[in-house]
């Protein structure tokens, strides 16, 4: 299981939400770049980019960032945030980014997913964001009408090979990833599954490695050293 640091974009700044609510900000750092050459150099096996601005944009706004956090480490990058369309899935690898993330295309426009997955296979992956179960869009700021479940079963039909799947009532909380949708989501033949919210101590990541998960992502944990990195990756080796 893949231990991936999370760095979260606002305002060209390193910050975490609450819950994924704007109004509930903690900066950790000026400098992305620094962050994710601080993670890599601990032996993060990958990095998890969100651009925030983007998110609620609809179109990527650090990519001045991204592309010198994916010249400036020796990790491959997944990224996320406002990549809704071709051409921006294609901006985003030309960055060269490894793995592009999509959410709300994932529900309004799953012909596009089709054509991304046709086209780029394993560099796509999808994110299901659930807040009470059901999927929510826009950086988190609509709630759409499918469960996090049903979306998953009808991007696994489009071919999808990769979910993150995100509690938002827990993310950024530090209390404890919903491990029950986490299990209902691993299934054989089914799309590898990362999980990410809530995620703040090693037992919790012992109880993901036992679901099946391919990965988790920690956030908050890791910047205000409730979980230590080094720690993590020993516990899940």
């Amino acid at each position: 299981m893949e231990i991936i640091p999370a760095i979260d974009m606002q305002d060209r700044r390193c910050v975490r939400l609450y819950q994924g609510d704007f109004q509930r900000v903690t900066v950790y750092d000026d400098d992305p770049v620094a962050v994710a050459r601080r993670w890599v150099a601990q032996g993060a096996p990958r990095l998890h980019l969100v651009d925030l601005d983007g998110a609620r944009s609809g179109h990527p706004v650090h990519t001045d960032i991204i592309r010198a956090i994916v010249r400036s480490v020796d990790a491959p990058v997944q990224l996320g945030g406002g990549l809704r369309s071709i051409a921006a899935v294609e901006r985003a690898l030309e960055l060269g980014v490894q793995r592009v993330i999509l959410g709300t295309a994932a529900v309004h426009d799953p012909e596009l997913i089709r054509q991304l997955v046709q086209q780029f296979g394993d560099a796509i992956a999808i994110a299901v964001d659930a807040r009470n179960d059901m999927a929510a869009t826009a950086g988190w700021t609509e709630t759409a009408a499918i469960s996090a479940i049903d979306l998953v079963e009808r991007m696994a039909a489009l071919g999808v090979r990769r979910v993150i799947y995100t509690d938002i009532a827990r993310d950024g909380t530090l209390s404890e990833p919903n491990i029950a949708t986490t299990r209902a989501l691993v299934r054989p033949g089914g799309p590898a599954i990362i999980a990410s919210g809530g995620i703040s101590t090693i037992d919790h990541l012992r109880r993901l490695a036992e679901v099946g998960v391919e990965g988790a992502i920690v956030g908050r944990a890791l910047y205000t050293s409730d979980l230590s990195l080094s720690d993590a990756l020993a516990a899940v080796q």
